[in-house]
């Protein structure tokens, strides 16, 4: 291999690991996220799930760059629908993209924001890493008052910690986010107040509406040197409008967290699932779901009201911009299910139930 393209196949695997799809680094040291008794799925220092597939190493990532024939995305890709403009607040459920997997979910006459990024880039630096094709759906400024805002992992697709920190001074919201990411969040603002949870828990935010951490099929990591070093998550909020089910990141993996949610919770109301960065297969199957597998995972979990996202705002993978919306409409169509019922939102696009 030419000395070149090794750096180039090496810078490229540093800015993906630091965006959300890279490699395990060194294992040893220290957790300076979390320290907490082990568990089935903690072994004192990282994270893990229990049916979680071996991690990539550098060798994977080098091979998936240097045989990368991925489909180029386009400098801008707006949305055809404007920007939102939020009521103050919905009685029953309106949820909104905002981009990428950042949603505005109005619920019960609450407002809850999850995985909120206004970043121009899903990267720790402004110069380089994914950039954003589109406008954010709702401006910052037309946001309404912010009750909670939940945090599925700290990716930087996921976890934009400047956005967090203005969030914070803007609207004092809840923070919700699983194990270890409390601290992560606290050095953007000491003053924040996160509340931190693992699997199998919840938080109450009065008025019978709640906020439970569920298991996904992914993990974490902001650096190198801190893979599984903190907790991921996906999310159900029950509440008197029904049960909504939102997962920022996952693999399908045996079905076996969708099939635990439906006997935990019932049929949900709505499912907000992923459908995009997916490609290549043997390189994203563990951690990303296809549409194919999206609209499996519906079916397990008893064929609720489906949005899809995580797709059209960054490029992270190698599918090209459209290639998610249309292998939806593909995946939809080989289950017999129309295609009204799991829609792929575009930034601004609001669903109403």
């Amino acid at each position: 291999m030419k000395r070149r393209s090794l750096l180039t196949a090496v810078s490229a695997a540093t800015v993906m690991t630091l965006g959300g799809v890279g490699y395990a680094a060194h294992r040893r040291g220290r957790n300076p996220y979390y320290a907490g008794p082990k568990s089935d799925h903690f072994d004192g220092v990282r994270f893990h799930s229990p049916e979680q597939a071996a991690d990539k190493d550098l060798r994977d990532v080098v091979r998936w760059q240097l045989s990368r024939k991925g489909e180029a995305w386009p400098k801008a890709f707006p949305s055809p629908f404007p920007a939102d403009k939020p009521p103050e607040r919905v009685a029953g459920l309106r949820v909104v993209l905002i981009g990428h997997a950042s949603y505005l979910i109005q619920i019960a006459g609450r407002n809850i924001l999850v995985d909120p990024v206004f970043a121009s880039r899903a990267s720790p630096v402004r110069f380089a890493g994914p950039k954003r094709v589109n406008r954010p759906g709702i401006a910052f400024s037309d946001l309404p008052p912010i009750d909670a805002v939940l945090i599925t992992h700290n990716h930087y697709d996921h976890l934009d910690g400047p956005a967090l920190a203005r969030l914070w001074q803007a609207h004092q919201p809840l923070i919700v986010a699983p194990l270890g990411n409390d601290t992560i969040l606290r050095g953007y603002d000491e003053t924040m107040h996160v509340e931190s949870r693992d699997w199998g828990e919840a938080v109450d935010l009065g008025d019978g509406l709640t906020i439970h951490l569920v298991p996904a099929n992914h993990w974490s990591a902001r650096g190198l040197n801190d893979r599984r070093m903190a907790l991921w998550c996906a999310y159900v909020i029950t509440s008197p409008a029904g049960v909504h089910y939102h997962v920022g990141d996952t693999g399908l993996g045996d079905g076996s967290i969708f099939r635990a949610v439906r006997e935990r919770f019932g049929v949900p109301r709505l499912a907000t699932l992923p459908i995009g960065a997916y490609e290549p297969r043997w390189f994203m199957k563990p951690q990303h779901m296809n549409p194919e597998d999206a609209v499996a995972a519906l079916g397990l979990l008893g064929n609720p009201q489906a949005l899809g996202h995580h797709w059209g705002t960054f490029r992270l993978t190698d599918e090209g911009v459209e290639r998610p919306a249309e292998a939806l409409a593909v995946a939809l169509a080989a289950a017999g299910r129309p295609s009204e019922s799991f829609l792929a939102l575009r930034p601004g696009q609001v669903w109403e139930g």
